[in-house]
């Protein structure tokens, strides 16, 4: 099989311990990103089955449409960045482990690292010191303050279990099912969604986009947060109305957030708004990436292509779209 892998920015996937689990097909890797059409047409002509690295490349109609060989989409996670019915009705497979039983730690994880990040002013301090300057401000610890995690999931607990192990005091806000679930755990759940936002010391978003949470931290939210309070989003960018953090940071409530994800990516742009702000810690959708997770991830992605290759694939999206298979 011809298999192609796109954005594998730092060429580490075939350094990976399950590479070898490809032995025997035709890998072809790039590691620079691309979004125009043609350039991706060119790219994936020759390909039997395509890799995806979480959402970095959309795959859409127009595309598919031009990839007659294409059989199969293999991937990990989400995926709302792929067409599914285009892929159904052009006789492409979509498999995509959802790891329901597991959280991603290395997100969980990367987001206690920008609460202690912009807690402590750790990048501000770092420039401070390479510009030959001492300190340059005062920070806040964490201990004894209020975290909310808002969506109740995985990720969040892991997030919550960290905080506990700081002496911070767990509020959690999410849908009554949820906070029904967080309750029977032992954790306390706000009154409402506007305590939430004015009681917590750091509100941190764990919660899948999708259309009914789109816009769903909303400008009106975040200004009842307190001008001292941190926002963190390692989850989707689209989680907070567009335009309302910025809006938010400049008026001074909260007085400061940590991000790793934009409504664009890859953020290429120095002059983006939030780059530009010393109240705001920004990282590049690293909430994934590391070394660890990549061997989950990608075991799970050349299983499902070998199962494929087997004829007995697992984790189908769209099993429908065997009969549909090209021949």
């Amino acid at each position: 099989m011809n298999i192609t892998l796109l954005d594998d920015y730092h060429d580490t996937v075939r350094t990976l311990k399950v590479f070898g689990m490809l032995a025997g097909h035709d890998v072809r890797i790039w590691n620079d990103h691309i979004n125009d059409l043609d350039g991706l047409t060119d790219r994936l002509k020759d390909a039997d089955i395509l890799i995806l690295i979480r959402e970095r490349t959309p795959i859409r109609r127009p595309l598919i449409e031009r990839l007659p060989r294409l059989q199969l989409i293999s991937q990990r996670s989400v995926y709302p960045h792929i067409d599914v019915g285009a892929c159904t009705e052009h006789g492409v497979l979509v498999c995509s482990n959802m790891h329901a039983g597991t959280p991603s730690y290395a997100t969980a994880e990367l987001t206690w690292g920008l609460i202690l990040a912009a807690m402590r002013q750790i990048p501000r301090q770092m420039a401070s010191l390479r510009a030959g300057r001492w300190q340059c401000g005062v920070g806040e610890s964490v201990r004894g303050k209020t975290i909310g995690i808002y969506g109740w999931g995985r990720i969040g607990g892991a997030v919550a279990e960290y905080a506990r192990a700081f002496g911070m005091n767990v509020l959690v806000w999410a849908r009554e099912a949820s906070r029904a679930r967080a309750a029977q755990a032992g954790w306390q759940a706000a009154a409402s969604k506007e305590s939430f936002f004015e009681r917590c010391d750091v509100i941190t978003l764990h919660m899948r986009l999708v259309d009914a949470t789109r816009g769903i931290v909303t400008a009106a939210d975040l200004a009842r947060m307190q001008p001292g309070a941190l926002i963190v989003n390692t989850s989707r960018a689209g989680l907070i109305e567009p335009g309302a953090l910025v809006g938010a940071l400049r008026a001074g409530r909260p007085g400061m957030a940590a991000v790793d994800v934009y409504e664009e990516e890859p953020v290429r742009d120095p002059h983006h708004p939030l780059l530009g702000m010393d109240n705001v810690v920004c990282t590049p959708h690293l909430g994934y990436v590391t070394r660890d997770e990549y061997e989950l991830q990608f075991h799970d992605i050349f299983e499902q292509i070998q199962a494929y290759v087997a004829g007995a694939p697992i984790h189908m999206i769209n099993p429908e779209a065997l009969a549909r298979r090209k021949r």
